[in-house]
């Protein structure tokens, strides 16, 4: 009887243990659950000022350019303006092109760039022509694009020995500007025939056309001598290594 009586002692002791470790999960998974929340609700609002940042920055980018006080407003205004932008980068052009020259070995480069030279000065006076015809002075407008592709060519010129490798980058260089000078002539063309203005076209058209010329014989260079050199004075480069 005594025996029965400390075993009945005992089992409530044990139900209070277990009580106790029942309480504690509980605690913890109460616990957990708030941290989960918590953790939620902070992903949450990371999102949505991701989404906000994001929505910020598409509407800024589908947003029209605020025009300037002096913006074009109409085809005479643009194709004056794109005018004075070519007249500043034949100018440009033609102090860069001695630099080429100094900077070239190939005589079939330096000769096609001598040559280029001189087409370039006429083009010019042929731009101020152009102005004379529409009856507007000759103002030259900053014109990026050719102060960049200037700057990329002397950079070229920086990153090669002097030789064959660095005439390949300056024929590189130097077709760049010219693609850059047929798509603006081109343009110019379109819009001087759609103002009536064929005098300006045709003096226009001529620039055009020589620009190509100029490229094709850029071209040529490459292809019939200083490409080949260079890639031989690469190989020869490797065979050392």
């Amino acid at each position: 009887m005594k025996k029965e009586t400390g075993n009945s002692k005992l089992a409530p002791a044990k139900s209070g243990a277990r009580s106790a470790e029942n309480g504690t999960q509980k605690s913890t998974s109460s616990g957990s659950g708030r941290m989960s929340s918590s953790n939620g609700n902070g992903k949450a609002a990371a999102t949505n000022v991701q989404s906000r940042s994001r929505s910020k920055t598409e509407n800024s980018n589908n947003q029209a350019v605020q025009a300037k006080s002096d913006a074009a407003k109409g085809l005479k205004s643009l194709f004056e303006d794109m005018l004075g932008d070519i007249y500043w980068a034949e100018k440009a052009l033609t102090k860069a092109l001695p630099k080429m020259m100094k900077n070239a070995t190939s005589p079939e480069l330096k000769e096609a760039l001598q040559e280029h030279l001189t087409v370039t000065q006429e083009q010019v006076s042929r731009v101020e022509e152009v102005f004379e015809m529409i009856g507007k002075p000759a103002k030259a407008k900053k014109c990026p694009a050719m102060e960049g592709l200037i700057k990329e060519g002397e950079e070229i010129m920086q990153e090669t020995q002097l030789g064959v490798v660095r005439d390949a980058g300056i024929i590189a260089a130097g077709q760049k500007i010219e693609h850059y000078e047929i798509a603006s002539y081109g343009t110019l063309c379109a819009f001087a025939r759609t103002l009536g203005e064929d005098g300006a076209a045709d003096l226009l058209e001529e620039t055009l056309n020589e620009e190509k010329e100029a490229d094709e014989m850029l071209t040529q260079v490459a292809l019939s001598a200083v490409n080949v050199a260079a890639a031989e004075e690469g190989d020869e480069e490797d065979e050392e290594d």
